[in-house]
């Protein structure tokens, strides 16, 4: 597995590149992207892979990029797991925040950088509220060939762009641009890139790395496979 590289401190400005693996979680099982949504992950015996085996591998202080499903789905995130992985690791979460309270309550289990998602939060409000109580928040904007995910009407917002655009005047926040099951806009990428710091998630591919450096992306957000998962999980 390719270890973490190290990324930009929350909030602070830096040229450097990265790559963040990602960690899909859902009760306590690594999960693998698929077709039908995601699965368990599992050793080649047929046993679902433990996630501290697959962190354990990683240098101390590496980032790690957590999508906590239970968060996501059903508004219960992991916080357990999220304050053990927070022991030895700095942890950029996804935990389905749908206000600023919420996203406190995962800096609490640790988070170093907590990820506010276009398709859960409920609006610029709890944005500008949650921005007030952290700048180490990231917002992540996330569409699909058929334009944008489905977003809380407080947003009023009909693309991309113009979501982007109400982000950054409500804040200088760091941006994490999803394109889901669809081809990167390189030229968007560039874009957004250019108004400030962004991330590339989604579609986003190990191999693209060239590409989103040349696009003036800050990190590109990839997910380990499973062969690799099994590989550094003996």
């Amino acid at each position: 597995m390719p270890d973490a590289q190290k990324s930009p401190p929350a909030g602070g400005p830096t040229s450097e590149f990265s790559l963040l693996p990602c960690l899909l979680l859902r009760q306590g099982q690594v999960m693998v992207p698929g077709e039908q949504g995601p699965t368990v992950a599992r050793t080649t015996d047929g046993k679902p892979i433990d996630p501290f085996d697959v962190v354990d591998r990683l240098p101390p202080r590496s980032q790690l990029y957590v999508v906590d499903l239970d968060g996501v789905e059903r508004g219960d995130p992991q916080v357990e797991y999220l304050q053990e992985l927070a022991r030895d690791l700095e942890l950029w979460v996804d935990g389905g925040v749908r206000t600023a309270d919420q996203a406190i309550d995962i800096f609490v289990a640790g988070a170093t950088r907590v990820v506010l998602s276009s398709v859960q939060l409920h609006g610029p409000e709890e944005l500008e509220r949650a921005w007030k109580l952290s700048p180490s928040i990231l917002f992540e904007v996330e569409w699909s060939d058929e334009g944008l995910s489905p977003i809380h009407p407080g947003w009023e917002s009909r693309g991309v762009r113009d979501l982007v655009t109400k982000v950054r005047e409500t804040a200088p926040i760091d941006l994490i641009l999803s394109p889901r099951n669809t081809t990167i806009d390189w030229s968007l990428v560039r874009e957004v890139s250019s108004g400030g710091t962004t991330y590339l998630d989604g579609s986003f591919d190990r191999a693209d790395e060239a590409r989103l450096r040349a696009a003036g992306g800050r990190a590109g957000i990839y997910h380990w496979t499973e062969g690799e998962l099994r590989e550094n999980s003996k």
